[in-house]
């Protein structure tokens, strides 16, 4: 791995750290109604942001700038090809938020924090079809200790619930497929950059997610919240907004530079620093032994697979 690629990882980590806390203040401490709708909002700044960078020439949406388009037309920043070569990645993006939120609101935390952490095995398996990719027993040896740490952490928690299951699993699948998707697309000959791909995201998926909050009644909900003009709850949005952007940006850097079961134990490290942070930060958290040697079961699986894939083996 790179010094770019550690400096990847370290982003994605840190910016999906603290979008968990701001996100938290704004559905727990504010009591903001509408989860969707804060998606929405993040993806329509996330596409503002881009818009004023290429507007303003700071950023290209090419790998090559000199074939940039010199037109700032928002609907043809991208080419229509380049538009539809990105559909299956922003689709599964979109199926991956819409199921994550309905697991979340129908399974208990600890069943879903579990279960989520599968998604690494699914990774490699979407990996090997996917993209051809192939590792090493070392490296199959450390994400097996790291599923085994989420097992312990969260056995006295898990019973079964098979629509739960279910829910949790399409999650996982639909987030290891948008992984390989990115790191495939990264490296085929469409002309796009990291930019670019984010830019095709968001302009696919926001006619269907606010046609999903219209549906549901969510965009009907927050003009009604009575914080929706509180200085205190605008400044939490813009922030989880900016934070957003910068964790879309470091999904698409890590899983490129580096590989998309590397973003995965990223992520599993970062629910362990969230762990930790909820303790120190929030009160009246259960203490359990047996979910702490699982946390550590699975740092420490982590911390072989940083070492085996930093010595190539």
């Amino acid at each position: 791995m790179s010094s770019t690629g550690v400096f990847a990882a370290i982003s994605y980590m840190a910016s999906a750290v603290l979008l968990v806390m701001f996100n938290k203040a704004a559905l727990s401490s504010y009591r903001f109604p509408s989860a969707n709708v804060i998606t929405l909002l993040q993806m329509l700044s996330s596409c503002l942001i881009l818009y004023v960078m290429r507007y303003f020439k700071i950023i290209s949406f090419n790998n090559d700038r000199s074939k940039s388009e010199h037109n700032n037309n928002l609907f043809t920043l991208v080419s229509t090809k380049r538009l539809f070569q990105t559909i299956p990645l922003a689709f599964t993006y979109l199926l991956y938020m819409l199921v994550t939120m309905e697991s979340v609101r129908n399974i208990n935390v600890p069943m879903y924090t579990t279960l989520r952490r599968t998604t690494i095995l699914f990774t490699m398996i979407m990996e090997y079809f996917l993209a051809g990719q192939k590792h090493s027993a070392l490296i199959i040896f450390s994400v097996g200790i790291i599923i085994l740490g989420a097992i312990i952490a969260g056995i006295r928690d898990l019973s079964f619930d098979g629509y739960g299951y279910g829910l949790v699993f399409t999650a996982n699948i639909c987030t290891a497929t948008y992984l390989a998707l990115i790191s495939r697309i990264g490296r085929k000959s469409s002309g796009l950059n990291i930019f670019g791909l984010m830019w095709c995201n968001g302009i696919i998926c926001i006619p269907f997610l606010l046609l999903w909050t219209s549906v549901k009644g969510e965009l009907e909900a927050m003009l009604s919240f009575p914080h929706l003009y509180s200085v205190g709850f605008q400044v939490v949005i813009c922030l989880s907004c900016v934070l957003a952007f910068m964790i879309n940006y470091s999904v698409f850097l890590n899983t490129t530079l580096n590989s998309a079961l590397t973003h995965s134990i990223c992520g599993n490290l970062k629910d362990l620093f969230t762990i930790t942070l909820g303790w120190l930060i929030f009160a009246g958290l259960p203490f359990d032994w047996v979910n702490v040697m699982g946390q550590a079961l699975g740092f420490t699986g982590s911390i072989f697979y940083a070492f085996f894939k930093y010595k190539g083996m």
